[in-house]
């Protein structure tokens, strides 16, 4: 597979090498299985002599297609593509990990992610644990003899840490781990995990991939024998991504480039704007010299991403009246959209975990994060500043 740092370039190139047909615009294969010329054919696609496509739970040539530019982004071997990012994690959880296992993760990771590691897993005899992964002596003392997978995002949801993947991946490598990347808040366009280590590479596709609020779709990519298992778990337990999404999903790639500059650019000057506010304790972005790990950021990511995370003084009640005071910001829990979008952590996204949890990862309880949109950055401040000014 070939690598490319522009997701149009890689859409023109990937695009028409699945059919024998040229059409201009990503095809569809909306359909739920494939006709067979012969039985010898049926045969040899199910033993897997030939490429021939089957069945759409597993293989259809427009998820592959929007698969394979995902692979051109992030450099990988392979890929498979899920209903959704949680689909996409939960089937690599379960494709490499057995009774007995072990899964290292950071503290710092989606609500739900927390909950399969916590309390799903557990039921299958799965151990989880969790740890710094900005301090390497806390990483090599966390990792246990029955340690499978490491899983970590970066940036993190919401409090947008920053880990050394170089650093981590060269643990992982030397002792036998699977390193996992959640890379959804960076896009490969970003930040490119299997270049610092990386085996596996998940996106939620729904977020900067779809950039439209418009479609669910997860993705995982990686070494070639690594997804083939995947490939063989999801098969059989069917989170397929549906060929629709998929031609969704593969036209909005085509301008992800684009967009994502206009998110970064936007979210920084946000940023800067953030910090003289009054009403706020603290701002987070990858790109601000303030974050802790800046350094980091600036080795791994050519941009600081489109999200921006702020303290207010007030907590609890400072969060809703923020909320509540917003005009052109949608409140809503997605992220990665055209239109700029607020939330408040504590109580909706991660509410789940307990309050000692939340605090652990640096959400308390007046942490707002906003994806920040296309709109005019002037528009997108007015809109925030006017909802925070009555806070001070």
């Amino acid at each position: 597979m070939d690598n490319y740092k522009n997701a149009t370039t890689a859409a023109i190139r990937i695009q028409n090498t699945l059919t024998d047909e040229m059409e201009h615009s990503t095809p569809l294969f909306l359909t739920s299985s494939f006709q067979f010329d012969t039985a010898e054919d049926m045969q040899g696609a199910f033993a897997e002599t030939n490429d021939h496509n089957i069945y759409s739970r597993f293989v259809n040539p427009t998820v592959t297609e929007f698969v394979q530019k995902v692979c051109a982004l992030e450099g990988a071997e392979d890929g498979f593509a899920t209903a959704s990012g949680m689909a996409a994690i939960f089937g690599t959880f379960m494709t490499f990990l057995n009774s007995g296992d072990h899964i290292l993760s950071s503290a710092s990771v989606f609500g739900s992610t927390h909950t399969i590691l916590t309390k799903y897993l557990q039921r299958w005899g799965i151990q989880s644990s969790y740890t710094d992964f900005s301090n390497k002596e806390a990483i090599i003392q966390a990792i246990r003899s029955d340690t499978k997978l490491l899983y970590l995002e970066t940036p993190t949801n919401p409090g947008l840490d920053i880990f050394d993947l170089e650093m981590i991946g060269k643990l992982c490598r030397e002792k036998g781990i699977i390193f996992i990347v959640d890379n959804c808040f960076a896009t490969p366009l970003l930040q490119r995990p299997i270049e610092f280590g990386a085996d596996l590479v998940i996106h939620s596709a729904t977020k900067w991939m779809d950039g439209q609020g418009r479609v669910l779709g997860g993705v995982v990519v990686g070494r070639k024998e690594l997804i083939r298992e995947v490939y063989l778990f999801c098969r059989n337990t069917g989170p397929s991504m549906s060929p629709f999404n998929a031609w969704i999903l593969s036209k909005s790639l085509e301008t992800l480039d684009v967009r994502m500059q206009r998110h970064c650019d936007n979210a920084l000057t946000l940023a800067k704007r953030l910090q003289s506010h009054p009403s706020i304790n603290a701002v987070k972005y990858p790109m601000l010299e303030t974050h802790p790990a800046f350094a980091i950021a600036r080795k791994q990511m050519s941009a600081g991403g489109g999200i921006v995370t702020f303290e207010l003084k007030g907590g609890l009640d400072a969060g809703i009246k923020f909320m509540n005071g917003l005009q052109m910001l949608s409140l809503t829990s997605n992220l990665g959209d055209t239109r700029s979008i607020a939330s408040h952590p504590s109580s909706t996204t991660h509410s789940k975990l307990s309050e000692e949890e939340r605090l652990a990862v640096g959400i308390t309880p007046g942490l707002i994060r906003v994806s920040v949109g296309l709109e005019h950055i002037d528009d997108i401040w007015s809109d925030i500043r006017n909802s925070l000014d009555p806070l001070i």
